[in-house]
C-alpha cells in the first residue's frame, strides 16, 4: 500500500488539532505541481516541521484541484487551517514572490477524515527522511520502512478509531476494503465532508454550470439534489454544479432535472414573480455538462426524491 508523508505548517496543524474538522484543505502556496502521489481515499500523514520533526496525524486523500484563494476560503472556511480570509492571505503570501497578487492560484490536496495524534502519540521520522525534503515523500508497505512506520500508524489508528471514542462520539471512518462511492480506495471508506464535496462535484462538471454552461468559478455551486440536512449523501451523484442563482432556484423547487437529464422549469416562477424568461429558455434541454463516469451522474434516486419532495410542478 502506498502512502505519504507530506510536510505540514505547524500553525495550520495546531489550529486544525483544535477544531475536529470534518474535511480540510493541505494547500499548496505555488498552485503550479498537480498532486499525483496518491489515489483516492490514500492516507496522508502529517510531518511537523523543525524544531518538532515528527508525524502528528492521518488524513486522507479526496483530491486535488487549483483554486484561487478566495474560493478556497469559500470552500473550506477555517478548515484552511487559520480563522479567517485575510489570515490565510498572509500564510499563502508569506511564502510567494508575487505579494501584490492577493488572490493568487493555490494547490488544494484536500484531506477527508483527519485525526491529529496527541503529542504523546507522536511518532518519529523514518530514519531514510531528509531534511532537504520541501513537500514530502511516498512510501510504500511493500518496502521495509515504510511497513515499519505504516505498523506504527496501524497501532494507533486502532486506538483512535477502534477501541476508544473521540469527542464521546464514534469515528466516522471505517477501516475496510474499499467500494466505489467516490474513486478506487486501497484501504479505507471515509465519508467526505462538505469541501470535499464542493471540489469533487465542481472539478467533475468540468467547473462548468451543468444548465447553463457558465464557468465563473467564483458564482458556481456545488447543489445537493437531496439535501445534505435530510440525509442526502455528499456523493458525486448527488450533486450538480450550478450557477449560484440556479442554485437557489433548484432547492427552493421552481427548477429541477429529470431521469433522462433534461431540465424543467417551474410554471411557478412565472405565476408567482411574473418573470422567468431568462430561466424558461433553459425548459426541456438536455443539461450541458456533466459528469465522464457514470457512477457520478445524478443517481435516479436522489432526482426521483427531488422531484416528490422539493420540485413545485
Amino acid at each position: 500500500m502506498k502512502f505519504y508523508l507530506g510536510v505540514t505548517d505547524n500553525n495550520w496543524y495546531n489550529y486544525l488539532s483544535q477544531i475536529n474538522p470534518e474535511d480540510i484543505n493541505f494547500w499548496q502556496p505555488g498552485g503550479n505541481v498537480s498532486f499525483k502521489a496518491l489515489s483516492s481515499g490514500a492516507p496522508f500523514l502529517f510531518k511537523l516541521k523543525s524544531p518538532l520533526n515528527a508525524i502528528g496525524g492521518i488524513g486522507f486523500f479526496s483530491s486535488h484541484t487549483f483554486l484561487p484563494i478566495s474560493v478556497a476560503w469559500d470552500a473550506f472556511g477555517n478548515r484552511n487551517g487559520c480563522n479567517s480570509f485575510l489570515e490565510l492571505q498572509r500564510m499563502i503570501l508569506n511564502y510567494r514572490q508575487d505579494k501584490d497578487n492577493i488572490n493568487p492560484i493555490i494547490g488544494c490536496i484536500v484531506l477527508t477524515n483527519p485525526i491529529f495524534f496527541r503529542k504523546e502519540d507522536w511518532i518519529e521520522i523514518p530514519e531514510n527522511w531528509s531534511g532537504s525534503i520541501v513537500q514530502g515523500k511516498s512510501y510504500n508497505t511493500d518496502e521495509e520502512i515504510g511497513n515499519r512506520l505504516w505498523s506504527r500508524v496501524q497501532v494507533l489508528l486502532d486506538k483512535y478509531l477502534v477501541d476508544s471514542t473521540l469527542d464521546g462520539q464514534k469515528s466516522q471512518l471505517i477501516l475496510e476494503e474499499p467500494d466505489a462511492k467516490y474513486g478506487k480506495s486501497v484501504l479505507t471508506k471515509v465519508r467526505l465532508g462538505q469541501g470535499a464535496f464542493r471540489v469533487l462535484v465542481t472539478d467533475s462538471y468540468s467547473r462548468r454550470c451543468a444548465i447553463t454552461g457558465e464557468k465563473t468559478l467564483p458564482v458556481l455551486e456545488a447543489a445537493h439534489i437531496k439535501p445534505y440536512a435530510l440525509s442526502g449523501p455528499h456523493f458525486i451523484s448527488n450533486g450538480i454544479l450550478l450557477r449560484s442563482d440556479m442554485h437557489k432556484l433548484f432547492d427552493t423547487g421552481y427548477i429541477t432535472i429529470t431521469n433522462d437529464l433534461k431540465v424543467e422549469i417551474s410554471s411557478r416562477i412565472k405565476t408567482e414573480f411574473e418573470n422567468g424568461r431568462e430561466y424558461y429558455q433553459y425548459h426541456g434541454k438536455n443539461l450541458l455538462y456533466l459528469p465522464i463516469r457514470e457512477i457520478d451522474k445524478p443517481a435516479s434516486q436522489f432526482i426521483d426524491w427531488h422531484n416528490s419532495n422539493i420540485y413545485k410542478s
